[in-house]
């Protein structure tokens, strides 16, 4: 498994990068061979690096919207699909 990484600098991080962390992740607690502190560990990890990707997800659903929002000059809010 790679180093580490802090959980302070998620939001740095670009969402392929935070998605792999959250593969590998993945796989070490299916592998079921952890110790439970360590499961525990990587449990915790592995929701707050779901969630650096879901608020990066989150954001470029608003830019989405924002983009839309500017046809022909006029605002138009349609939602994201």
């Amino acid at each position: 498994m790679s180093d580490p990484i802090d959980m302070g600098d998620l939001d740095s991080l670009p969402y392929e990068e935070l998605y792999r962390q959250l593969e590998e992740t993945v796989r070490r607690l299916e592998s079921g061979d952890l110790p439970l502190a360590e499961a525990l560990a990587c449990y915790d990890r592995g929701m707050q690096l779901a969630a650096a990707c879901q608020r990066l997800l989150d954001r470029a659903e608003l830019r989405i919207q924002r983009v839309a929002a500017v046809v022909d000059g006029a605002p138009i809010v349609e939602p994201w699909e």
